[in-house]
């Protein structure tokens, strides 16, 4: 781990996560380690997740736009855990002396339970016809359907920032790196393979943006989903970044 400010962060992990209790996830990233991976988690069974697993796109986009410039951390935004659950993610950027980000706190909370209590008490105050008649009174709020893509960053992300991102939660760096990539690519009407050169730059600039490059092994791993060599990837970021 960096420095000791992480160290502290490490025991407050622990602490929220039996303050706050089981609904809620609670997770330490270390910027400065292999793939910004977790370096301690409370409640991990909300997303499946561990000590030693990647960062997550959401967090990838903040890094990228550079949220940390602007916001001392982003909270209330949607995240899609593994089992389909929507949790409201919120992540506080933790800084250096030098107003660097070190580590990133986030919590995750999952209030499927009390949605589930919620049904059980319409069931009781209405009669069964009321509730086939009007299905809507027992599926308050969100949409318990499979993830969707994450929408892209406003050009204004500053005026509704925590609006710019939506979270999933991949348990390794190899499923990050493809859920990025096939969010990148699933409006494409030509295969991958046949794709000229021009329209692979322009994914590449997607890929970047949403931070990927950022990640160890990413441009081996697009050069290979192109069939082309990494200096070809590395050209385009080039030309992305002139």
């Amino acid at each position: 781990m960096q420095s000791d400010i992480l160290q502290h962060y490490t025991i407050l992990v622990d602490f929220l996560g039996k303050a706050l209790g089981p609904d809620f996830e609670v997770v330490l990233h270390d910027l400065s380690s292999k793939d910004f991976a977790i370096a301690a988690i409370a409640n991990g069974h909300i997303s499946g997740r561990k000590a030693g697993g990647p960062l997550t796109d959401a967090a990838l986009r903040m890094l990228s736009s550079k949220a940390y410039e602007t916001d001392d951390f982003l909270s209330n935004y949607k995240g899609i855990a593994p089992n389909g659950h929507v949790l409201r993610s919120s992540t506080m950027f933790i800084r250096d002396e030098d107003r660097r980000p070190i580590g990133l706190l986030c919590i995750n909370f999952d209030d499927w339970r009390y949605k589930e209590l919620t049904e059980q008490l319409l069931s009781v105050i209405h009669p069964e016809s009321f509730l086939e008649q009007h299905p809507a009174n027992t599926q308050p709020l969100l949409d318990r359907s499979a993830p969707s893509a994450a929408p892209p960053i406003p050009k204004d992300a500053s005026a509704s920032p925590s609006a710019a991102y939506a979270e999933n939660f991949p348990v390794d760096i190899s499923s990050l790196m493809q859920k990025i990539f096939d969010e990148a690519t699933a409006s494409l009407e030509t295969p991958i393979d046949r794709l000229n050169q021009f329209e692979r730059r322009e994914i590449v600039e997607q890929l970047n943006e949403q931070g990927l490059f950022q990640l160890k092994g990413a441009v081996s791993f697009v050069a290979r989903k192109f069939s082309c060599s990494n200096a070809t990837i590395y050209r385009y970021l080039s030309e992305i970044s002139a």
